[in-house]
């Protein structure tokens, strides 16, 4: 790929998820569709998601299979399909909304990093 367009392709992604106009869920969608043409990028959310948030910290929250362990955690499932991206962007919205304070003013970013922890707090199963 031409340096030309991988420049052109990471620039839409960091306006997309920069743009103030959208909501945090429609910014995720439009950012990770900006990157799915670059060599890396084209299947699997968690490269995507950390490019992404780099460039928007206060918006953006990494997806990895952590995250995603942490969601299942709290019974709040997360199918592997198209669209996985903004639909996480989404749920940890929802999360924040319902949260009480001071965990409703989290970014997205703590809120991912309190995820990746949760599998690791549950308690072990008894043994047999």
């Amino acid at each position: 790929m031409a340096d030309a367009e991988a420049r052109q392709a990471t620039a839409a992604a960091v306006a997309a998820v920069r743009d103030l106009s959208l909501s945090r869920g429609a910014a995720a969608r439009v950012g990770r569709a900006a990157l799915a043409g670059l060599p890396g990028f084209t299947s699997g959310d968690a490269p995507a998601s950390a490019v992404l948030t780099a460039a928007a910290p206060d918006r953006r929250a990494v997806y990895d299979r952590r995250a995603h362990a942490g969601l299942r955690s709290l019974g709040i499932p997360l199918p592997h399909s198209r669209g996985r991206y903004s639909r996480y962007i989404d749920v940890i919205d929802r999360l924040l909304a319902a949260a009480p304070d001071p965990v409703r003013t989290w970014t997205p970013r703590e809120t991912d990093t309190a995820l990746s922890c949760l599998p690791s707090l549950s308690p072990a199963p008894p043994s047999a």
